[in-house]
């Protein structure tokens, strides 16, 4: 069984065509667990209704609600999802299949819900990226057991940025990283609508570095909506 956790704050506009592509899922064994934190809007009145456990937290925080799905989740596989990123209506079937007990970590392909050349280039150089293992990173669903996640401690609930990667570094001591090419994840490019692709890009080089060489849990990522 894979427990699919969707933290969600103020996703109003996105969660519910996430929610639907996992009702066009191929594998029936799953359960969605949206954990809706801080909200202010009609996210929760999306999710109602539309999967299996409906998590409610007054306060905004991606870890907290993150380790709270993950807790609660009956399933021996969790796959963490953005609440702006929809499945292909394989992928579960290929997590299930392909996502070994000798593999501690993952993600699927990556794919921009945009048809920019821009957005189609960086998401072709982050997937290389990751199908080479040149980086463990993630493209908007992290995969993993959860008995390896309970060991590991889970997020580290007091970063905002580069928390996926400080997880996964975590995780790759239980087994291997794997990348599921065969399984798509759409997700959502409102920042780099917002801020321009070549801005997000020299963050995300900005954060790497800052990552090799100090602590990054004063930074704070800035929320887009």
């Amino acid at each position: 069984m894979i427990s699919i956790v969707i933290p969600a704050h103020n996703e109003e506009g996105y969660l519910g065509p996430t929610l639907d592509a996992l009702q066009r899922q191929t594998y029936p064994w799953f359960e969605a667990i949206v954990v809706a934190n801080g909200c202010t809007d009609d996210t929760v009145e999306v999710a109602k209704g539309r999967c299996h456990q409906l998590l409610v937290l007054s306060q905004k925080s991606l870890g907290v609600a993150r380790n709270l799905g993950a807790r609660m989740a009956k399933g021996e596989l969790l796959l963490f999802l953005d609440a702006d990123t929809t499945l292909d209506p394989m992928a579960l079937r290929t997590v299930a299949e392909d996502f070994s007990k000798d593999v501690a970590a993952g993600t699927l392909k990556g794919r921009p819900d945009a048809e920019h050349f821009g957005y189609r280039l960086i998401y072709w150089l982050k997937n290389s990226v990751h199908r080479f293992s040149l980086h463990s990173g993630s493209s908007g669903v992290i995969i993993c057991w959860k008995d390896h996640f309970m060991r590991t401690g889970g997020f580290d609930e007091g970063l905002e940025v580069r928390e996926n990667s400080e997880l996964m570094k975590r995780l790759k001591r239980l087994g291997t990283y794997k990348y599921l090419g065969d399984a798509t994840a759409t997700t959502s490019m409102r920042r780099y609508e917002q801020f321009g692709c070549w801005r997000i890009v020299w963050l995300w080089i900005k954060l790497w570095v800052q990552s090799l060489f100090g602590d990054l849990h004063q930074r704070r990522y800035e929320t887009v909506r």
